[in-house]
């Protein structure tokens, strides 16, 4: 059930991740700035020094915000973040998205909780569709050379 519902949002929403074809020889990093609607979290990996980790071996598991994602905070939340005074915190809110290892989709379970790279956990829903906390997975197990992307249409924050 779960690898059928990946399936049809996978193919209903393959725009969302335009990943080239050679996206598996690509690493995490590359493989989002092919696709282009991830400016914003290259970005903010490049502000919070994330870059060669998630460049590194792994494997990793990364709850991708597009850049719709991070549009949708509350005004100024992206530049604040940005800003060098900042990192640790931006490097706090980027680490709560990714997973330690590969988890694809059939890895995936209702109720489940994964920690997180950061240190607090993450809970998967698969009623109504598949959730990372209340985020959305809109396309699933793009998979890098170091690892795999599940595109996500918000901005999960780690708890205070």
């Amino acid at each position: 059930m779960i690898r059928r519902t990946f399936l049809a949002m996978t193919a209903a929403a393959s725009t969302a991740f335009a990943a080239p074809a050679f996206a598996q020889d690509a690493d995490i990093v590359d493989a989002a700035i092919a696709a282009g609607n991830f400016t914003t979290l290259v970005a903010a990996v490049q502000a919070a020094g994330l870059v060669e980790t998630l460049k590194g071996e792994g494997p990793f598991t990364v709850f991708a915000p597009t850049d719709e994602a991070f549009a949708a905070l509350p005004a100024g939340t992206v530049e604040d973040l940005l800003k060098p005074e900042n990192k640790a915190q931006l490097a706090a809110v980027l680490t709560y998205h990714v997973l330690p290892g590969k988890v694809m989709s059939t890895d995936l379970s209702d109720g489940m909780t994964a920690a997180t790279v950061q240190g607090a956990e993450v809970t998967i829903t698969t009623g109504g569709g598949v959730k990372v906390n209340a985020a959305n997975v809109t396309t699933a197990d793009i998979e890098a050379s170091n690892g795999v992307i599940h595109v996500i249409d918000a901005v999960i924050l780690p708890p205070m």
